[in-house]
This record gives C-alpha cells, sequence and structure tokens, in this order.
C-alpha cells in the first residue's frame, strides 16, 4: 500500500491528498511536519534528506516533491485520466505545473506566509501589498488563460490542474480585498462541487496563523 507523510494543512500535501482521491488509491497516512515534527529523524530523512513534506513510498521507493508525486501517481495510476496519454496535451499539464512552481506558487505563497502566518506585530504592511498585487497579478493570468475551458487543459481535470488550483482554497477563504475573476471564481466553484476537491485541499489552516514554524 502507498504510504504519505506529511500533515494535512501543508499546500504541498494537499496537493498529493487531493490527487490520491480523485484517482481512488488507497494509503497509509503518517503526520510528520509542523506540530508533528519529526522532519529532522534519521528515518524521515533517510526518505527526503532535504527533511520536507510531501512524501510517499510506493514499491518501496521514496519519492519527494510534490509536483513529482502527482506526476508519478498520474502516470502510473491514471494514465489516460490525470496524466494525458496524448504528448501534447501531456506537454501542456506538465507546462502549468512547472508554471504554478515558478511563478503563481510563489507570489501567493510569499504573501501567505509574510502576511497570515507572521504575528500581526511583525508584518510589513509596505511589502504585504507589494506581494499581495504580484499575487493577484498572477491569479488575474491564470483566470484568463482558462478562456472559457472548464479546466486549464480543456474539458477534463488533469495533473496540470492540482498544484494552481490547490492554492484557490486559501486564496478565496483569506480575508482579503480580491479584484473580480470571473473565470477563476466559476473554476473555483466548480472544483468546490468535486468531493476529491473538498477531501484534499479544503482543510482549515488557521493553526497556522501567526506561526513561522
Amino acid at each position: 500500500m502507498l504510504k504519505l507523510w506529511g500533515r494535512k494543512s501543508s499546500l504541498n500535501v494537499q496537493k498529493v491528498l487531493w490527487a490520491l482521491a480523485e484517482i481512488g488509491l488507497d494509503y497509509e497516512h503518517v503526520n510528520v511536519g509542523g506540530q508533528y515534527g519529526g522532519l529532522d529523524q534519521p528515518a524521515f530523512l533517510a526518505k527526503n534528506p532535504h527533511g520536507r513534506i510531501p512524501v510517499i513510498e510506493d514499491d518501496g521507493a521514496a519519492i519527494w516533491e510534490s509536483n513529482a508525486i502527482v506526476r508519478h501517481l498520474a502516470g502510473r495510476y491514471s494514465l489516460g485520466g490525470l496524466a494525458p496519454s496524448d504528448p501534447i496535451e501531456r506537454a501542456q499539464s506538465d507546462q502549468w505545473m512547472d508554471w504554478c512552481a515558478t511563478a503563481l506558487a510563489p507570489a501567493f505563497i510569499d504573501f501567505f506566509w509574510s502576511w497570515y502566518r507572521t504575528p500581526e506585530n511583525q508584518r510589513n504592511e509596505a511589502l504585504n501589498r507589494a506581494q499581495l498585487a504580484r499575487a493577484h497579478q498572477a491569479f488575474a493570468v491564470l483566470g484568463k488563460s482558462l478562456g472559457d475551458q472548464p479546466f486549464l487543459t480543456g474539458s477534463r481535470l488533469t495533473m496540470g490542474d492540482i498544484p494552481a488550483a490547490a492554492l484557490l482554497f486559501r486564496y478565496f477563504t483569506l480575508e482579503i480585498d480580491r479584484p473580480r475573476l470571473p473565470r477563476l471564481e466559476a473554476w473555483y466553484a466548480r472544483l468546490c462541487d468535486r468531493e476529491a476537491y473538498r477531501r484534499g485541499v479544503m482543510i482549515a489552516y488557521d493553526e497556522l496563523k501567526g506561526r513561522l514554524n
């Protein structure tokens, strides 16, 4: 059976939780990281020398980095589903996963850490405004790119949707002012109708407020 290490309030772990639920895979879950600790233990470092979550174990092999895990699960257990079998569609999914890792996620997570996870008396308001503006801009690009498609690469959900869409729950539930982005809002509404998204991503994160560790 697959085994997953990580805390459920981690955005990166949530990508994997969602993929597992979307495919319908059974797995064992071990809480590590955050309040659970354990990332500096030799047994965990033997699985991921960087001491980061998530990690999965599949057939005795440990795999780390959330996007790599999602790609692995999709390619091995959902070929033709989350992992498109057509090479062009697969590349289009890959490009959105990479764009999220290099543009969207850094823009949003930088703000999330410096605003939500930073104690109020330690926040840099000017920095927060600049970071939030950058996040809004990245989400606007995402919404525009959706066009009239229900998902990023077309008519069905693929692994390319998962990294970006996993951020939407926090983006739309944080107490911040947001520009109107109708296509992004419609996408988020469609995702909220998916049981796997609700199970994997729509998880309370208030335990992280004001905590930098």
